[in-house]
């Protein structure tokens, strides 16, 4: 019988966090760990891998060379591993395995922390066989280099306050300790990270070294710098630069990017261990005459991602750069779970999955290894809590209705572009759970009313839900609302879409649900949608999310098209998505496409006027006090051209059967490279 074990090591730790098993008393916080091996090779074997996890996460280093990074976030019952090859690092004779850990001990939207569990474990094989593994012959020393607490973000990170001249604390055994994970059945992949120097750089009259990548991205900076003992530096960065030209460390988007570091004597090498968003950096000399840097770079980290999976080729200039900018959003922004900023939240929001996982998706070439992971992280919150949880997997609880409605649509999108039908019946009970939850909020009608316990948040930021007439207060207030009803009802019509694409026999439900609906908020006279029951107002948001699930009345559309055309941007860049297709729907392709590439106050263009390198969290820096500059959310464009302006699904072709249309303005063409199946070329005039 085959031993079906993911590890054979033991699960080890810090003794400080086996006490704790014991005494009951809270964990350390910000604890910097560090955990070698030293073992004998008589031969370099022909072939040798290592499995690895760790709890918060881990950087792996093999002889002194770095390896790799993880693991991606997960629940300890579905907990995520890497493996690496090592067949190039070994060597005869003495080699030695360090592993840096750390426990971040925080409950916010980044790792299942805050829950005591920290150490690591591993599986060393060569040529095909069990090595060697982690036990209590493993040496740990605690890093006493990072000096202080201070959090930014929201309470997403420590900051990195370091004293060089504190070290390791002497070198003692692990503990090995019974441990409660259940690993993932599979490795999931691991970050692309490498060096990147920066374009610019400068010495300032007051010494400030300043630098300039050019590009917003993520990622860890790294600094060679030559000191005296008791010498004292200051790191920052921003996205942005102040008036002075001095960089806003201390960032619109709530993440303070100040850091301090006090050297040692002779060569300092500063190496950031968790990362960060960010353009600009500068050295900050304190009580230093002159900076001897020798080397600064930043350690660029993002999901595996290649520029030459989607090209677009496009005679409109303003395309081009709106597309640019979108990819380099999805390229540096998606980290092993498609964060909502990797500044100040670091989390997976299921609504921002539905535009920035299906972007990644396309424009990795169809890679669809981190869309699916994120699907199943957000079942597995309904196990965590009980609930699906709107940013998943973490330890914060937060459930936003909205989101956990999208949840079958995602899953259904996935599943049809990848003909993945297997995972399709096997999440389908999680999209029936998720239609039973809210059906109790249900009246006689069978609308949805006062879903108290997860926040109604129709859009964000709230100034621009185009006044959307009824209190969304978290918990909701009594009554009934549109935009709610209006996603519980695609939620019901995309689960009975998965059931008939299975061949699963079921009672339709979906058709009274709209028929209350319609009796509830459209105005026929109008051809709208109001907002409420009570409201004679009609939102954009209102009107575009019956378009979108394909329930709103065949008659008036057009009234409909031009109302929603009149209104343009009146929504956040989140809801962008919803609006854009539900215009294609609505046979509106051409003012789609001069949309995207609009020049107005709320466009793409826009946040390039105003210096964007990625995309912004709104349409512009201050339409919300705490603009992000980095948020993949507002990918929508790249969704759009390729499923719906470029009619994928109907008009793919492989390399000699590419569509040839006349190069008239708006021509465009894009390449995508998938994996098994080549390059497909698409080329597509605005359609009219």
């Amino acid at each position: 019988m085959t031993d079906k074990r993911i590890f054979f090591g033991k699960w080890i730790c810090a003794e400080e966090f086996n006490k704790i098993n014991i005494s009951g008393k809270p964990a350390p916080q910000n604890f910097h760990s560090v955990f070698k091996k030293v073992f004998t090779l008589k031969a370099v074997p022909k072939n040798a891998k290592i499995r690895i996890t760790a709890d918060d996460y881990y950087k792996l280093y093999i002889n002194g060379k770095y390896v790799g990074e993880g693991p991606a976030p997960g629940y300890n019952f579905a907990y995520n591993y890497n493996e690496y090859d090592l067949s190039k690092l070994l060597r005869a004779g003495e080699n030695i395995i360090k592993v840096k850990t750390y426990y971040q001990g925080l409950v916010n939207r980044v790792w299942c922390s805050g829950d005591g569990r920290q150490g690591m474990t591993a599986d060393i094989y060569c040529n095909g066989e069990l090595y060697f593994s982690t036990d209590s012959s493993w040496l740990y020393a605690v890093d006493l280099s990072y000096t202080d607490k201070r959090k930014t973000g929201y309470d997403t990170m420590f900051l990195e306050d370091r004293d060089l001249r504190k070290g390791l604390t002497p070198w003692k055994n692990c503990c090995e300790t019974d441990h409660d994970y259940i690993f993932s059945p599979e490795p999931f992949p691991s970050i692309q990270v490498y060096p990147k120097e920066p374009v610019c750089s400068k010495t300032l009259e007051n010494g400030t070294v300043f630098f300039d990548f050019k590009q917003e991205m993520a990622g860890c900076l790294k600094l060679h710098i030559y000191g005296k003992s008791g010498d004292k530096i200051i790191i920052r960065a921003g996205e942005e630069l102040n008036a002075d030209g001095s960089v806003r460390y201390d960032m619109r988007c709530n993440c303070l990017y100040e850091e301090y570091c006090i050297l040692d004597d002779g060569l300092n090498i500063i190496e950031q261990f968790d990362y960060r968003a960010f353009r600009y950096a500068e050295i900050v000399p304190c009580n230093v005459q002159e900076l001897n840097i020798e080397k600064f770079e930043l350690m660029v980290r993002h999901f595996p991602f290649s520029d030459r999976s989607c090209v677009l080729e496009t005679d409109d200039e303003i395309l081009r750069s709106v597309f640019t900018l979108c990819k380099n959003t999805i390229h540096y922004g998606c980290q092993e779970v498609y964060v909502d900023c990797p500044t100040r939240e670091k989390g997976q929001y299921i609504g921002d999955a539905a535009i920035s996982g299906f972007s990644q998706f396309w424009l990795s070439g169809c890679d669809g290894r981190l869309l699916k992971k994120a699907i199943m992280n957000i079942a597995q919150s309904l196990t965590y809590d009980g609930e699906i949880l709107a940013v998943t997997p973490c330890s914060l609880r937060q459930k936003i209705a909205d989101y956990t409605l999208l949840f079958p649509l995602i899953l259904f999108d996935y599943c049809r572009f990848t003909n993945d039908m297997d995972f399709l019946k096997e999440m389908l009970p999680v999209c029936e759970q998720i239609n039973q939850y809210f059906s109790k909020f249900s009246r006689a009608d069978g609308l949805l009313e006062h879903v108290c316990t997860q926040w109604n948040m129709v859009d964000w930021p709230e100034n621009l839900r185009d006044n959307y007439d009824f209190k969304l207060t978290d918990p909701i207030g009594e009554g009934c609302h549109n935009v709610i009803n209006a996603f519980y009802i695609g939620s019901i019509i995309t689960t009975e879409k998965i059931k008939k694409s299975l061949d699963i026999a079921y009672t339709p439900i979906s058709s009274p649900l709209i028929e209350a609906f319609h009796k509830c908020f459209y105005d026929k006279e109008k051809c709208l949608y109001t907002d409420s029951e009570v409201s004679a107002h009609s939102s954009l948001h209102a009107n575009c999310i019956p378009v979108f699930f394909g329930f709103s009345p065949e008659t008036g559309r057009e009234k409909l098209a031009k109302f929603l055309l009149n209104k343009g941007f009146s929504c956040g860049v989140y809801m962008s998505y919803f609006y854009l297709k539900s215009l294609c729907i609505l046979g509106k392709y051409s003012d789609v496409y001069d949309m995207i590439i609009s020049r107005e106050k709320h466009s793409w263009y826009n946040m390039l006027r105003e210096g964007a390198t990625t995309c912004f969290e709104a349409w512009g820096k201050e339409e919300k006090w705490n603009t992000s500059l980095f948020h993949p959310w507002a990918c929508a464009p790249v969704r759009i051209l390729i499923e719906d302006l470029l009619d994928m699904e109907g008009k793919m072709h492989r390399d000699t059967s590419v569509i040839r249309l006349p190069k008239k303005a708006g021509y465009f063409k894009l390449a995508l490279n998938t994996p098994g199946h080549g390059t497909l070329y698409i080329e597509a005039n605005k359609k009219s």
